[in-house]
């Protein structure tokens, strides 16, 4: 189920002000978030987001096409080993 309308898209205070104190200063450092579940809006497109999948941070940097997605969707937690069948 998503998000009520009247409510706005989801985004974490803190990691908003990280990405405009950055905008300010003119310096583009990788940002390590534990926020998976914040939106991406128009504010972090050309940021680099360093997003954590429960073991590692996985390194992102945000375009445009990525606007009204999640940060979570792009750092995936599950890793896909094999399905099991015959072995050479």
């Amino acid at each position: 189920m998503s998000r009520s309308i009247k409510k706005g898209p989801y985004v974490d205070k803190k990691l908003l002000e990280k990405v405009m104190k950055q905008k300010e200063s003119g310096v583009h450092e990788s940002l390590r978030t534990w926020a998976r579940s914040c939106t991406i809006i128009p504010e972090f497109v050309s940021h680099t987001f360093m997003i954590h999948n429960g073991k590692v941070f996985n390194k992102l940097f945000v375009t445009d096409d990525m606007v009204g997605h999640k940060l979570g969707e792009f750092s995936l937690t599950r890793t896909f080993r094999s399905h099991s069948g015959k072995k050479k």
